[in-house]
C-alpha cells in the first residue's frame, strides 16, 4: 500500500495509467484519489486534461480485460477459490461480492459491462462475469471503455471544479464527500434507467 500511496502522491499520466489499471482488477485504488486530482493539476497548468482521462480509461481497459481473460479462462471454481483466499481478503475481495457481480451481469445483459462501471462494488468486478459468460470481446471492450470513459469524465469534471477553490492540502477529503453524492447520483439514475427499460420492454410486449 505505501508504494501505491507514492503513486498517489506523484501523478502523471504513466501513473494515472497504472492506477486505473490496478483499479479495474482487484487491487482497492479508489479512482476517485487518481482522476480528480490529476484533473485538479491539470486545472494548474501541470497536466492536460484530456489526456488524464485518456490515460485513465486506457488503464482501466486495460485492467478490466485482465479481469475478462481470468474470467474467460480460469472459469468460475478458480475464481471464486481466490476470492476466498488470503490474498483474496487483502484485495478487500470475497465470493459474495463475485457473486453480486455476476448477479448484476446476468439480471442486465451486456449493457451491464457499460453501467456497472459506473456503480460502486461492482465496478471493478463487472469483467470477470463478462469473461465467464464468454461475451464476445470487441463488444465487452467497446461498453467497458464507454463506460470507464464516462466515469473517468465525472471524475475529472470534479477535480476541475475543486481546483477553483479547494486548496491542495483538503484536497482529497473534498474528492471523496462530493464523489459519495456523485456515487447515490448514478446509482439513482441507472436504478431509474433500468426500471424504464424495464417497462418499456413490458409495454411493447403486452402490445404485441
Amino acid at each position: 500500500m505505501n508504494f501505491i500511496t507514492t503513486l498517489l502522491g506523484n501523478l502523471n499520466y504513466t501513473t494515472v495509467f497504472f492506477l486505473m489499471l490496478l483499479e479495474s482488477t482487484v487491487v482497492p485504488v479508489p479512482s476517485e484519489l487518481v482522476v480528480s486530482p490529476a484533473a485538479y493539476h491539470a486545472a494548474g497548468g501541470h497536466l492536460n486534461v484530456f489526456l488524464v482521462i485518456l490515460f485513465g480509461t486506457i488503464g482501466a481497459d486495460t485492467g478490466a480485460t485482465i479481469n475478462y481473460v481470468a474470467g474467460y479462462y480460469l472459469g468460475r471454481p478458480i475464481i471464486y477459490k481466490f476470492a476466498n483466499s488470503r490474498l483474496g481478503h487483502l484485495c478487500l475481495l470475497n465470493q459474495q461480492k463475485v457473486e453480486k457481480s455476476e448477479k448484476y451481469f446476468y439480471d442486465h445483459g451486456v449493457a451491464a459491462t457499460l453501467t456497472g462501471r459506473l456503480i460502486p462494488g461492482i465496478r471493478h468486478l463487472i469483467s470477470i462475469p463478462a469473461g465467464l459468460s464468454k461475451m464476445p470481446y470487441w463488444k465487452f471492450l467497446l461498453y467497458t471503455t464507454l463506460g470507464a470513459g464516462l466515469w473517468n469524465c465525472i471524475l475529472a469534471a470534479l477535480g476541475w471544479y475543486l481546483h477553483s477553490f479547494v486548496p491542495e492540502d483538503q484536497l482529497n477529503d473534498q474528492i471523496m464527500l462530493y464523489g459519495d453524492y456523485i456515487k447515490w447520483t448514478i446509482i439513482a439514475i441507472v436504478i431509474i434507467a433500468i426500471v424504464w427499460l424495464v417497462a418499456r420492454h413490458y409495454i411493447n410486449k403486452r402490445r404485441s
